[in-house]
């Protein structure tokens, strides 16, 4: 495949943000792809643009000229790219162009993008849908202070899986309507409910589905000062006394899925809670920003057993692959992740089949986050 030109552009995410969308012209065609907005971003996250959006769109048209010739023939020829964008775009940027440049790719290959890298893909991954939401993902004053609380169906099939979480969805909707007074229908950011009940309160109403749960406490949030700072209800809980309060939450409601549950530098917090619930899952996502010199920390220290990944917080794909590469290599699952801030970019099935991820963390509703399961849906059906 051979790049003849590129351009790029502003367009509006699902928070009516602007993100950006990169544009190229090759032998085999015209392609483009956008890229999320992360809202919770952790400290260590790639930056998103090297100053600016506008900045990206003028510096990315010129990288284009230069690139202009550019024979890209397999996956890790995205290394060529990457070296000539290093430090001149940001993540945002290289993931979206990077994108176009695998669907073009695939296109004159005649084969599938995940084909592209892995054309043995044979596994698919377990959905994770955030169903009531919280923290700075929920602008009513008063709601949980976990970020996502979520429904991860045992099921094989992903058309099952979406199934069974829409049902448990509107029947966590039924149980709120009757709770929660204040309860009006509204969604948050990424499509979840809202909700003025507490984290207990909400994981009660969650036990009622009868399906695995999971939360992401997005703890760096409400930390500061050494203490965790609940606001619903108020309380402050020291380092230890956050462990303890995680680890009663994880034994009354037989929490399977727990991301970033302490602050985004308390790797020691995290291998204890492991090193206490070997059989539940400890993720983490601010901890580890899909970097592979924090991923490698924590597992040197036995942090965590899952990895959030998500691609345009590292800004290579060619280190997803690397990251990847490495938490399989230590026993540690993989969750491919959208963002808060999404469009309807389906890629991200694409690379998390591809790459051969345990699951897929992707909403339950909501037209990108809907977009991207039925492309996994898509992908099953066609293996079947």
């Amino acid at each position: 495949m051979i790049i003849k030109e590129v351009d790029a552009k502003s367009i509006l995410d699902s928070r009516k943000e602007k993100t950006i969308l990169v544009s190229i012209k090759t032998n085999a065609g015209e392609f483009s792809a956008s890229a999320p907005n992360g809202k919770s971003t952790g400290k260590y996250e790639a930056k998103s643009y090297n100053k600016t959006l506008d900045g990206d769109i003028k510096t990315i048209k010129q990288i284009g000229e230069y690139l202009s010739g550019e024979k890209i023939e397999k996956f890790d020829d995205l290394r060529r790219v990457e070296d000539i964008a290093d430090k001149q775009i940001g993540a945002n940027s290289v993931f979206a162009f990077e994108s176009a440049i695998l669907k073009a790719l695939a296109k004159e290959k005649k084969k599938e993008i995940w084909e592209i890298i892995n054309p043995n893909a044979k596994k698919f991954p377990r959905l994770v849908g955030n169903c009531i939401g919280g923290g700075k993902h929920s602008s009513s004053e008063r709601k949980p202070d976990f970020q996502e609380f979520e429904l991860i169906p045992d099921v094989k099939s992903v058309e099952k899986a979406l199934e069974m979480n829409r049902k448990a969805k509107n029947l966590a909707k039924e149980i709120i309507s009757r709770e929660d007074r204040k309860f009006s229908g509204e969604k948050n950011d990424e499509d979840a409910w809202m909700t003025s009940l507490n984290d207990k309160e909400v994981l009660d109403i969650l036990k009622k589905t009868k399906l695995p749960l999971g939360i992401d406490a997005a703890a760096s949030g409400f930390y500061k000062r050494k203490n965790y700072n609940y606001e619903n209800p108020k309380i402050k809980r020291s380092k230890d006394e956050q462990f303890e309060y995680v680890c009663n939450l994880i034994r009354n409601f037989d929490i399977y899925y727990i991301e970033d549950p302490f602050e985004e530098n308390d790797f020691e917090s995290f291998a204890k809670l492991l090193k206490r619930f070997p059989d539940r899952l400890i993720v983490g996502d601010d901890l580890t920003t899909t970097n592979p010199e924090r991923l490698k920390k924590a597992a040197k220290m036995k942090s965590i057993s899952g990895i959030i990944v998500k691609p345009n917080q590292i800004g290579s794909l060619i280190e997803v692959k690397d990251v990847c590469e490495l938490a399989r290599k230590n026993s540690i699952k993989i969750i491919f992740s959208h963002r808060s801030g999404e469009t309807d970019e389906t890629i991200l099935a694409d690379l998390a089949f591809g790459f051969q991820a345990d699951f897929f963390k992707c909403g339950i509703t909501g037209k990108g986050r809907e977009a991207k399961i039925k492309r996994l849906v898509e992908i099953e059906k066609k293996l079947k």
